[in-house]
């Protein structure tokens, strides 16, 4: 009798075991959850980008994602190669164009089959596909120019959609000037001449014409001519001329954070991504006072701002295959399902590159209009993101600021840039 009720027991325990064993972790697979690690640079959407992690984790719990965010430019390019050097490889990482594809080509996943693929805005993927083969799921639409506080102009009697050339420009830049007293300006500008991928943005509006506004062009060139490159020493005195000084201290924060936000500088050189980060200090920033200029390159007659895809989310195919799975699954969730849909307009208040996107819901001004100069061929492609790996940051950015400095000549700069661009090529 002892020994049937042992045995029975025995049993019972073991079924109790086999069961407690396969609820635990809160997923199947003995339990233990699939763990992505996601790279992300965008840091003026870091508390989106979390909150929606959270929300998807909540829905799958099978799932843990780590998020490592680190601003742009070249701490961000550093860090992701340091991960990739002390093989602490992310699952998911964002792109910056072909150079960084290219680099990265090994790891990255074919994804045409995902839905985030299928679903993208047509011409969107090239900034991610070598060979017809795409290996990025693009993560917006960004555009930049010059950024302006529409109730600065109006305060100093100038009208912005008067201004349809490079002397329009030039001619609202001095009237502001002279009236910057009484506006409780500290000057004009506040270019960030601190940050090389500020820099690196700008030279795109002259560029991108010369590489014939065509990214696999501009990609492939062995060459830059600096074709425009008067023009651009023209902007670039007349920036520097009626800029909060020193220039070369003036980062990020202290540009966009403190004086364009506050209304101590009338113009600055952003896109529509720093539209959170004003909102979050002045909620009406957006809706009531940012406009967008575009700049004058080729002609007088025809102004363009620089608009695409900025970033593409890579996943890696070397991680485990439920690892890939998962970052495809999130991926996916996050561009085609309607919440993640919802979050990418109103929260992360971003320019969808994929269809299904009720446009109209886009709460700020600036970002429809550049959807619509989009649209109407009024922009230029993210052609800098295609310079050879490290010419922006370890070429041209020295050059620009000694040259803002004082410390070169223009043709000294051109002359150095031309010559370093076709060596890192």
């Amino acid at each position: 009798m002892k020994k049937g009720l042992i045995k029975r027991l025995g049993v019972v325990f073991l079924v109790i075991g086999l069961l407690a064993g396969c609820s635990s972790g809160g997923s199947s697979g003995g339990g233990k959850k699939v763990v992505v690690d996601v790279f992300n640079i965008k840091v003026e959407t870091k508390d989106q980008l979390d909150a929606l992690i959270k929300k998807y984790e909540n829905e799958n719990e099978g799932v843990d994602i780590k998020l490592t965010t680190v601003g742009g430019g070249q701490d961000a390019s550093s860090a992701l190669q340091a991960k990739f050097s002390s093989n602490e490889e992310p699952s998911i990482f964002l792109l910056g164009g072909l150079s960084d594809v290219e680099k990265y080509q090994k790891y990255l996943l074919d994804v045409s089959d995902m839905e985030s693929a299928k679903t993208a805005i047509e011409g969107t993927l090239q900034g991610a596909t070598i060979e017809d083969t795409p290996y990025g799921i693009p993560l917006n639409i960004e555009g930049f120019g010059w950024m302006i506080n529409k109730e600065i102009f109006k305060a100093a009697g100038v009208d912005p959609s008067t201004i349809a050339s490079y002397s329009d420009f030039v001619n609202a830049v001095e009237t502001i000037d002279s009236k910057k007293e009484e506006l409780g300006l500290q000057a004009v500008f506040g270019f960030s001449g601190k940050e090389d991928w500020v820099v690196s943005q700008f030279s795109n509006h002259f560029t991108a014409p010369e590489f014939e506004n065509d990214l696999k062009i501009a990609y492939e060139a062995s060459e830059l001519n600096f074709k425009y490159g008067s023009r651009l020493k023209e902007y670039t005195d007349l920036v520097n001329q009626y800029n909060v000084q020193p220039i070369l201290s003036l980062d990020y924060s202290t540009s966009v954070e403190e004086l364009f936000t506050n209304d101590k500088v009338a113009i600055i050189h952003q896109g529509n991504w720093i539209v959170p980060s004003l909102d979050s200090i002045d909620p009406d920033f957006s809706k009531e006072k940012l406009g967008i200029l575009p700049l004058f390159v080729k002609s007088d007659e025809e102004g363009f701002i620089s608009a695409g895809p900025s970033w593409f989310w890579g996943i890696n195919k070397e991680k485990d295959e439920e690892v890939v799975k998962a970052s495809k699954d999130f991926v996916d969730w996050m561009y085609t399902s309607d919440y993640g849909k919802q979050q990418i307009v109103d929260e992360f208040k971003y320019i969808p590159a994929h269809d299904g996107y009720d446009i109209e819901s886009m709460q700020d001004p600036v970002s429809k209009e550049v959807y619509q100069m989009l649209l109407d061929g009024k922009s230029s492609v993210w052609a800098h993101n295609q310079y050879p790996n490290g010419f922006s940051s370890t070429a041209l950015f020295p050059e620009y600021q000694k040259y803002l400095n004082g410390d070169i000549k223009w043709d000294e700069l051109e002359k150095t840039t031309i010559k370093q661009y076709t060596e890192m090529r």
